[in-house]
């Protein structure tokens, strides 16, 4: 099919603002009267708050008021509370909240709140928890059972605390690779004959693996501004995502969808951590509601650190079991999860990943998350299968080579294609052509070559070469979209995708372009706020957006087509089979004379009015759908419709990468010198939007693989890592200075516009690519993220390593 929009690269209309620096974030807006509210968090990792006097603040001038737990509505552990009491369970944790008409008193009156505590034991690591007799992160256990499956990784968990404990011996196997025997587990899934498919392996390889939990990196901390007028609550916030925040906002301040403008521009980095609702949101709204003016509550850095949750770390054990053709027959595998203070964790995605991408025919995942006193913990760029491809693919390196089979090959025989069953349902996907992606990688990287040839060495810097797999499920459907053409002829493709940095708003609009046949110069984006008539969007995370709102805004425009043609028949007589489009007007197929522009065609529509205009619309739209298109009713040609399309099973995001490092055995210190990503995505929507995605992807593997993690101190809890320069991102002096990325291109069958996408599946597959090279220069894997220099210079010289085997949370 060729289009002319999709697949195009284009200026999305936000870049000059970021350029110039006109865009505006949440503390950029400063509504006269503003109010400063700062918190005052917790200074211990586990305890409860038995007393709080705030007499000495309140009576500073310019302090206009302090809420604790007791002005909010009540919640229980393990909920992440918008303040704690009952349940102080990290440091960092807010407790107080205060407002004043400065900054500067907002601060100083913290150091004049007094609050007393009871104290309790700690855990900064899941293991010293799970042993017999081990501290417990709460008075009630250790462990969260989880209640609810959840829709989407930023569904709210729900769940209850209960007690798993194992015997010391059973431990010690578990942190030196051998299954632990006669010991309980939280949940898990399996499918397939695992006994039978291990008797069919040639190969069996069994390993413990560590990831280690990560900070968010947000450029952006999550403040928020509020004010109220008329009952109404406009909130300005940080957010990945649009309308999709509107219902749990409202929920969060106890008022009606219909009354909250939610306002998100601009936003600095989410990578999940901000995908709907944060608690702290709540403090701003209620601050700006008892004192009737308008609130803004700023994060520091630092407490970015503290309560931005992370990617929750893993330890795990794992079996895999290698036909004699290189096809996985089984993976059984082990993960307990670092769940923070509320147990969230990735351990079923986690295995999927494996479903998916090595698509084993028997498959066992047994699970716990356990509570830690160390920062919340919640999506990140791939929640559980990044962590999982950073572990398994030196593993799965070890199994090829035992087979003696080349990597990259291996890789292909198990690739899931458009037939595969995946997950624990061993249910279908809409579309796969990762064998496709495999060969073209190979080719561009001349993998075989490079492969065969013996590795370099230069004194003592050695050389590596690594493949690593990529997935997350990158698909929703169901949402609605809304394209409205007013009689100047301009063409508004409303959307209420958030704007998270990946211009996805942009890209998916450009559907809706591409059905109306329209220059896209005649188009433009109301975006943003809720007050610019918004339709229900999904979530922005999950590299879900691509594929969810090409879909919408296709069936939106065709609605807007149809009525087109309908009008240009009422108009001119005939069927409206008998049009065409083209060139922003409607005409006649066998005379292009009888027709007229799409203005004129706006302006026919409010003439008509009802459906042509949205003073009727769709009954099975969304709520939030409903009040956009009243809102702009009779106001031009109003296109409005669902998502009915068919879609089976999951949409997935595959990825696969390819890197060559050179590592200084003296330094440790290693340097990624070539890399590419190739990505199965479906139709390619945006080039440069494609490359973006797989580079930036990238660039985080490589800090994931190398320097990025959650540091305590296991005495006190205190975290070691509040800045950027102690969970180290990569530079641009960090990674190659060419890197080549592309795509198979293949359409979707399940989407018009042919896309899926792939912001998470790039840095899995980097992290991978990188954790195989390290292996594969050195002869040893650490089966644990990330590497640092201390463990390859303790490697190279036959020294002990430093940390406890399955050590997390530690230096």
């Amino acid at each position: 099919m060729t289009f002319i929009h999709i697949g195009k690269d284009f200026v999305p209309p936000d870049v000059e603002g970021k350029v110039t620096g006109d865009a505006k974030y949440v503390e950029d807006f400063k509504p006269e009267g503003l109010v400063y509210a700062r918190l005052l968090t917790s200074p211990l990792p586990s305890g409860r708050v038995t007393s709080i006097d705030a007499s000495e603040a309140l009576r500073m001038d310019g302090v206009l008021g302090v809420i604790t737990a007791d002005d909010l509505p009540p919640s229980s552990a393990p909920d992440d509370p918008v303040l704690a009491s009952d349940d102080v369970t990290y440091i960092g944790q807010p407790i107080v909240a205060i407002a004043a008409i400065s900054d500067a008193i907002a601060e100083n009156a913290i150091d004049r709140i007094k609050i007393e505590f009871e104290r309790r034991s700690f855990v900064t690591d899941p293991l010293e928890s799970l042993v017999q007799f081990g501290p417990n992160a709460y008075p009630d256990g250790n462990v969260l059972r989880q209640s609810n499956s959840l829709e989407d990784e930023n569904a709210t968990i729900r769940g209850g605390i209960a007690e798993i404990k194992w015997p010391a011996t059973e431990i010690e196997k578990f942190r030196n690779g051998q299954e632990p025997i006669g010991v309980d587990f939280a949940d898990g899934w399996t499918y397939g004959d695992l006994d039978t498919a291990f008797s069919e392996s040639t190969v069996i390889v069994e390993e413990s693996f560590v990831t280690a939990g990560t900070p968010h990196h947000c450029m952006e901390p999550r403040s928020s501004m509020a004010y109220w007028q008329n009952g109404k609550c406009y909130f300005y916030a940080s957010t990945q995502s649009q309308s999709a925040v509107v219902e749990p906002l409202a929920d969060l301040l106890g008022i009606a969808p219909e009354n909250v403008c939610m306002i998100s521009e601009n936003t600095g980095g989410g990578f999940g951590s901000k995908g709907r609702v944060y608690p702290t949101m709540a403090i701003t709204g209620k601050f700006s509601q008892l004192l009737n003016r308008p609130v803004q509550l700023r994060i520091t850095r630092e407490e970015e650190y503290y309560l931005g949750v992370g990617r929750p770390g893993m330890q795990g054990w794992v079996k895999t079991g290698v036909r004699a053709d290189g096809s996985v027959a089984a993976v059984d595998v082990i993960i307990i999860s670092d769940g923070g203070p509320t147990g969230r964790n990735s351990a079923s995605s986690s295995a999927q990943h494996l479903s998916v991408v090595y698509t084993p025919s028997a498959m066992r995942l047994r699970n716990i998350p356990v509570f830690t006193n160390t920062a919340p913990r919640g999506a990140q760029r791939g929640p559980g299968q990044n962590e999982m491809s950073a572990a398994i693919a030196p593993i799965m390196d070890k199994a090829a080579r035992q087979l003696g089979m080349d990597r990259a090959q291996f890789r292909r025989v198990n690739a899931p294609h458009s037939e595969s069953p995946v997950y624990e349902n061993q249910g279908p996907i809409t579309s796969a052509f990762m064998t496709e992606a495999i060969d073209k990688a190979s080719e561009m990287f001349n993998w075989a070559e490079r492969e065969a040839a013996p590795r370099q060495k230069n004194g003592r810097k050695v050389r590596g070469l690594g493949i690593g797999l990529g997935y997350h499920s990158a698909g929703g459907n169901g949402y609605d979209g809304l394209v409205r053409i007013t009689p100047d002829g301009r063409i508004h493709l409303h959307s209420g995708v958030g704007n998270l940095g990946t211009y996805s708003y942009a890209g998916t609009a450009r559907a809706a372009a591409e059905v109306l046949k329209c220059r896209w110069e005649s188009c433009e984006i109301p975006r943003g706020s809720t007050d610019s008539h918004l339709p229900h969007a999904s979530t922005q995370g999950g590299s879900n957006t691509i594929f969810t709102h090409t879909r919408s805004n296709w069936v939106a425009a065709e609605n807007a087509v149809v009525k087109l043609k309908e009008i240009a028949a009422i108009e001119f007589g005939g069927d409206a089979e008998d049009y065409s489009i083209e060139n922003e007007r409607v005409f006649k197929t066998k005379n292009s004379n009888q027709g007229f522009s799409y203005g004129e065609a706006a302006a026919k529509a409010i003439e008509l009015g009802g459906r042509f205009s949205g003073e009727e619309y769709p009954d099975d739209i969304h709520s939030i759908t409903q009040r956009a298109v009243q809102g702009i009713a009779g106001s031009g040609l109003v296109g409005v419709a669902k998502d009915n399309l068919p879609k089976r099973g999951i949409a997935p995001g595959l990825m696969i990468s390819m890197a060559e490092v050179e590592i200084d055995l003296d330094t440790g210190k290693y340097e990624v010198i070539d890399y590419i990503g190739i990505a199965d995505c479906g139709t390619i929507i945006h080039p440069q939007g494609l490359a973006q995605q797989i580079n930036g992807g990238a660039v985080w593997g490589f800090g994931m693989a190398g320097s990025e993690r959650h540091v305590y101190d296991p005495q006190n809890a205190l975290p070691a890592n509040i800045g950027f320069y102690q969970a180290k991102l990569p530079t641009i002096l960090d990674v190659p200075s060419n890197m080549e990325s592309g795509a198979v291109d293949i359409a979707d069958p399940y989407n018009p516009a042919g896309g899926r996408g792939v912001g998470e599946p790039s840095q899995g597959s980097a992290v991978a690519a990188v954790t195989s090279a390290i292996a594969d220069a050195l002869g040893h894997s650490f089966n644990r993220v990330p590497v640092t220099p201390d463990m390859i210079v303790n490697f190279a010289n036959n020294d002990e390593q430093g940390s406890t085997p399955l050590a997390i949370n530690t230096f």
